[in-house]
């Protein structure tokens, strides 16, 4: 039986490095597809998230790579070493949980080493000390986990992964036992790590801030399937689905019809409002159209104050809620066909803020704006329900 922290020493990787890659991978259970003819290529020293919601597959993708679950089809390689039916123990790769799972009889030092111990390795000492110095834990080492807070716990659990020196770092929701304050805490301490080790972290969370903190890419899954991958900043300025629009961050869509434009620009009616967008965020050849625009792209004006004047404007709103927190004030705004867009301002204090009830127009600039093909689902990844 395996214990937490056993890994076996890593194979030597193929030439052209260590990348994690899976190629046609399709998990079934009984009729349910949980993961959909996936390719996926992770390089070696990258920070990855798997981003989704409950049963979206992100589970059952980094179960199939730690070696829980077995790809129904597909094939998983590491530095070109085929580890699709390998035992866990057999892989060259280690998990963190949400449960920390340490030993509570243990010290933390003994809790670190404890992999190394049972493959009867050289040079403990040194090598845990050199962890605990890494996670920042060295006063720690000689406490039980008891006495410990969960982020030092989860620190713990941390260094007894990465002393086995895996070539994957599998992390499964790590950080969602945490307080919000702690969680953030964690999220930069994760990605110093990471970078001071060069390993290759696969994170697997349906928290979308944590997820654009630390990674350098992002894959955002649903039902089974990858709807977009790349840089966070990237997904969130040109998302490419209204599921991907919608559950990394908040977009506002609205019903547009494509009607012309010039080389560089599309132009779009919007309910009588004309919009403009840049041509190469529209999707080629659509017609009809969701124009999106996220709530911090937005600004309020009293009603007739603003011309069009180079921005997008749409008239005649009316402020029906304002939700004061903190950093910025959120408001909802009723457009005269009956739609409500929300809005995020800066709590700067330069200038007065608007009331419910109170008459406004919304403009932004037109290089915010993004469009999306409008047989898609207004509402996918708004809310989520359901188990992986």
């Amino acid at each position: 039986m395996t214990q937490p922290g056993d890994v076996q020493d890593p194979p030597q990787a193929a030439e052209g490095g260590s990348d994690l890659v899976l190629q046609g991978v399709t998990k079934r259970f009984g009729d349910f597809v949980a993961v959909d003819d996936l390719d996926l290529t992770v390089p070696q020293g990258a920070f990855f998230a798997l981003l989704g919601p409950s049963g979206c597959g992100k589970t059952t993708t980094l179960r199939m790579v730690a070696g829980l679950e077995v790809p129904t089809v597909g094939t998983i390689h590491i530095g070109g070493q085929d580890i699709s039916h390998l035992k866990p123990y057999k892989r060259p790769v280690n998990t963190v949980f949400q449960s920390y799972a340490l030993f509570p009889h243990l010290t933390i030092f003994e809790n670190v080493a404890f992999g190394l111990r049972r493959q009867k390795k050289s040079d403990v000492e040194r090598q845990v000390d050199e962890m605990l110095e890494l996670v920042e834990l060295t006063p720690m080492a000689s406490r039980k986990p008891g006495q410990l807070s969960g982020g030092q716990q989860q620190r713990v659990a941390l260094a007894r992964a990465l002393i086995n020196r895996p070539q994957v770092l599998l992390l499964d929701e790590p950080l969602g036992a945490l307080d919000l304050k702690l969680r953030r805490q964690m999220q930069i301490e994760l990605k110093r790590i990471q970078t001071e080790v060069g390993i290759t972290f696969v994170h697997v969370t349906h928290d979308q801030e944590e997820a654009m903190t630390m990674a350098d890419t992002v894959a955002v899954m649903n039902a089974g399937i990858i709807e977009q991958m790349g840089a966070p900043k990237e997904l969130y300025e040109h998302p490419r689905t209204t599921f991907a629009a919608n559950f990394l961050g908040q977009s506002n869509l609205v019903r547009g019809t494509v009607g012309g434009g010039d080389g560089s620009n599309v132009t779009i009616d919007a309910h009588g409002a004309r919009l403009v967008c840049p041509r190469d965020r529209a999707p080629a050849g659509i017609s009809e159209v969701w124009v999106g625009i996220r709530p911090e792209k937005v600004f309020l004006a009293g009603a007739g104050t603003e011309t069009a004047d180079g921005s997008n404007l749409m008239r005649g709103g009316v402020v029906t809620d304002v939700s004061f927190i903190g950093v910025s004030t959120q408001y909802l705004t009723r457009l005269p066909w009956g739609q409500e867009l929300m809005i995020f301002e800066q709590n700067s204090g330069a200038r007065e803020s608007f009331r419910v009830g109170d008459p406004v127009d919304l403009h932004w600039l037109p290089e915010h704006t993004f469009l999306l093909d409008a047989a898609q689902d207004a509402s996918a990844g708004v809310e989520i329900e359901g188990e992986d």
